[in-house]
Order: structure tokens, then C-alpha cells, then sequence
């Protein structure tokens, strides 16, 4: 492959990543906004929880309805509809004059990334080849990061703009228009690049699904590509529901629920969604609080850009590996100091063990696998179900976190270090899960999958 193909390639993985980094920024962007906008609308501690996981529930509809939109309109049009929804979003939760237009606002917003969560990486893996396949798809995961951590920085910026009373009043609406700006930039750059050409011969335009080949690969690899795709597509049935009842497709969607699962159980977003007010809790101020989830979003995006330097060299299990054994001493490390009221210094440089750790493994490589894995019979609706399964899980632990931190019993006999002891033991878990149950897929092609699994 020549350089102008792999430089093409990486443009529209880039474009396309663009959906990942809203993804990062809608998710985030709450995280300063929060305390304000609960004063301003006067909401309750339930109310308070609802404007963050209403967002959750808008995943869950775009995830659901994924799966549909990206094979009956294909990969681009469905992303484009994203971005749409992802300006409707950012207009919508900046302009509210009550709590309900605004969680009606971050319904949509939610919708347009469960889409996207879904769609990207699979476009992405579409259109890459077998041995970058890795770490194009890691530049996904890298757009959510740097979404988050562009969020945290703009929070902060936009709170220095006035004093308490503007923040209350205007500080949070600038914040949530913030993500306007990288919505409609998303739209732009997806007019620029391809359709799947795995789609386009789905639909059986075979001229331009080549044409688009070719732009891909060396003359030799598209037509070696290009054969792949139609073996792979004579064998394929559009009733996709009735392979799930073949146990070595059931061994494969087991394995994706599950990582789909243990990334959320990680801990990963109670930490993201409720880090400022994590270090409040521990008596950081609100400025300090917002510049310690901004490190934490920081060290994030230095280790997913590790990450993807290391996927393809080392394989995915390593990785995952290396971080649940991160993860798991660095949650049980800060459970401890908060038990035994020894906070001080210690907690930050512990959380920031397990972003690194999580970042540089569960973050990542989880989109990777849920990209590639399943056989061709089955990919577009198992990597549709794992994504779904996986905002269940992001939702259920979004709106169970706050009340393992409040509950008296728990505040009694574990003094606030419960949450990190059972996220501790979860991580724990997923070494086991990795070790008996995750395939390595490093250096095969999509059409490979259908024999890894028998």
C-alpha cells in the first residue's frame, strides 16, 4: 500500500472518529454543568441523576434502532444523521426555559451517540485493512478521549468567565452550546469520505463499491479484498436473528456482551460523570475539582494514544491484561485511603493509575474487539446487541452510583469506600473473563472471524 492510500485511509478514519469525539464531549460536557444546573432548575437528588442518565436513555434508542439505520441507508447517511441530531443536541440543552425541554434535548443528543457508537467503529472497520485494522479503529476510542478531555478544558475555561451568579445563570448554557462548534465539523467531513464499500456490495453496487476499493488498497489487495467481501456476502443472510441460535454465533455474542459489560462495570464513567464532584467530596473547591478531572482526562488520552501504538504489535489480550490488573489495585488502593480517612494527596495519583490503566486497555480495545469479532453472519446485529447491552450497563451503573455513595448503612460500616471495593473486584473479574473467554484477533482479516470461533 502506498503512502497516498494509507494517508486517504487514515483521513476518513479520522472523519468518521469525529462521531466518537462527541460521543466524548455530549457524555462529559454534564460533568460541569451539573451543579449549576441542578440550583438553577431547583431539581431533586432524582431529578438530578435523571438530567444525567436521560442522556443514557437516548443511547439505548440509537443503539437499538443502529442496526437497521446503518443497513437500510448504510454507514454514511446514518452518520450524517447523527450529526444532525448531534446539532439539534448542543442547540437544544443551551436555549431551555424548563427541566423538561432540556432532558428532551439530551434525549436527542443521546440517540445521536448510541448511532454513532455503533456505526463508527463498524465503518471504520470496514474500510480498513487486516493489519492497521487495530489501531484505525483505537482512533475512536482516542476521539472520545479527546472529547472528554476538550469538554473538561472548555468547562473550566467557560466557569472562569464570570462569578458564581453568571455561571448559575449563563456559564452552564455556553457550556452545553460549546459542542455546536465539533457537530457541525462532523457533518462536513462525513460528506467528504466513502461509503463502505462492504455495504455498497451488500446493495449490489458492485462499481462503486470497487471504485471505492481501490481508492483503499493497491490494485492487488482490492481485488483480493474484493473477493473476501463476496464470499463472505454469498454465504450471508439478511435474517440475522435466526444464526443467534448457532452455539459457536452464541459463544461469539456471549463474549461481546460480556466485554460490553465489564468496560462499563470498570467504574469508568460513575468516575467520568461524577469526578468533580468526587473531589469535592474529598475537599477540593470547584475550580480545583474541574482541574483535577481535567489531569484525569489528560492522562486518558496519553494512554489511548499508547494504546494504539501498541495494539497491532502486541495483540489485544495483553493490553486488556495489563489494565485489569491496573484497574484493580488502583480502585482497592483508593477505597482503602478513603476508609481509613487518609485522602490527603493519595486518592488523585491512584485514580490517575486507574485512567492510565483503563485507557491504555478497557477503553480501547474493547471498540476494537466489538469491531472485528463476530462472524460475517452475524456482525452488523451482535456488534448492534453488544452496544446496546453495554448503555444498559452504562445506565445502570450511572444511576446506582450515587446511592452506593449516599447510603447510610454503606456510609456506616464503609465510610464511602464500598463503590471502589466492588468496582476493585469487578476489574478483577474481568482478568478472568480475558483470559478464559476473549479470542486474540491481532493480524486477521473481517472475513477470517467465521473460523476463529469453530
Amino acid at each position: 500500500m502506498d503512502k497516498n492510500n494509507k494517508n486517504y485511509i487514515l483521513f476518513i478514519a479520522l472523519s468518521a472518529a469525529l462521531g466518537g469525539l462527541l460521543f466524548g464531549y455530549d457524555t462529559a460536557v454534564i460533568s460541569g454543568a451539573i451543579g449549576n444546573l441542578t440550583e438553577y432548575f431547583h431539581l431533586t437528588p432524582i431529578e438530578t441523576g435523571w438530567a444525567i442518565s436521560s442522556a443514557l436513555v437516548g443511547c439505548l434508542i440509537g443503539a437499538f434502532f443502529s442496526d437497521y439505520l446503518s443497513n437500510r441507508f448504510g454507514r454514511k447517511t446514518t452518520m450524517i444523521i447523527t450529526a444532525i441530531l448531534f446539532i439539534l443536541n448542543s442547540v437544544g440543552t443551551a436555549l431551555p426555559n424548563s427541566f423538561t425541554m432540556f432532558v428532551i434535548f439530551r434525549i436527542v443528543g443521546g440517540i445521536g451517540v448510541g448511532i454513532a457508537s455503533m456505526v463508527v467503529p463498524m465503518y471504520i472497520a470496514e474500510i480498513a485493512p487486516p493489519k492497521r485494522r487495530g489501531a484505525l479503529v483505537g482512533n475512536y476510542q482516542l476521539a472520545i478521549v479527546i472529547g472528554i478531555v476538550v469538554v473538561y478544558f472548555v468547562n473550566y475555561f467557560i466557569a472562569l468567565q464570570g462569578d458564581a451568579h453568571w455561571n448559575l445563570n449563563i456559564g452552564w448554557r455556553w457550556m452545553f452550546g460549546s459542542e455546536i462548534i465539533p457537530s457541525i465539523l462532523f457533518l462536513v467531513f462525513i460528506f467528504l469520505i466513502p461509503e463502505s464499500p462492504r455495504w455498497l456490495f451488500q446493495k449490489g453496487e458492485t462499481s462503486k463499491a470497487i471504485g471505492v476499493l481501490e481508492k483503499l488498497n493497491a490494485p492487488e489487495d482490492a481485488l483480493l479484498v474484493r473477493t473476501e467481501i463476496e464470499n463472505s456476502l454469498q454465504r450471508e443472510d439478511k435474517n440475522q436473528w435466526k444464526h443467534l441460535v448457532n452455539p459457536i454465533f452464541k459463544k461469539a455474542l456471549f463474549v461481546g456482551i460480556g466485554l460490553s459489560i465489564l468496560q462499563q462495570l470498570t467504574g469508568i464513567n460513575a468516575i467520568l460523570y461524577y469526578a468533580p464532584e468526587i473531589f469535592k467530596s474529598l475537599g477540593s473547591s470547584t475550580d480545583v475539582s474541574l482541574l483535577e478531572t481535567s489531569i484525569l482526562g489528560v492522562v486518558n488520552l496519553i494512554f489511548t494514544l499508547l494504546a494504539i501504538r501498541l495494539v497491532d504489535r502486541m495483540g489485544r489480550k495483553p493490553l486488556l491484561y495489563m489494565g485489569s490488573i491496573g484497574m484493580t489495585i488502583a480502585l482497592a488502593a483508593v477505597g482503602l485511603f478513603i476508609y481509613y480517612d487518609a485522602v490527603g494527596n493519595w486518592v488523585l495519583p491512584f485514580l490517575l493509575l486507574f485512567m492510565a490503566s483503563y485507557s491504555i486497555s478497557w477503553g480501547p480495545i474493547v471498540w476494537v474487539l466489538l469491531s472485528e469479532i463476530f462472524p460475517s453472519k452475524i456482525r452488523s446485529l451482535a456488534l448492534a446487541i453488544s452496544v446496546f447491552i453495554q448503555w444498559v450497563a452504562n445506565f445502570v451503573v450511572t444511576q446506582v452510583f450515587p446511592s452506593l455513595v449516599e447510603n447510610q448503612w454503606l456510609k456506616d460500616n464503609f465510610k464511602g469506600a464500598f463503590p471502589f471495593y466492588l468496582f476493585s473486584l469487578i476489574c478483577l473479574f474481568s482478568l478472568f473473563f480475558v483470559w478464559k473467554k476473549v479470542p486474540e484477533t491481532k493480524n486477521r482479516s473481517l472475513e477470517q472471524m467465521d473460523d476463529l470461533w469453530k
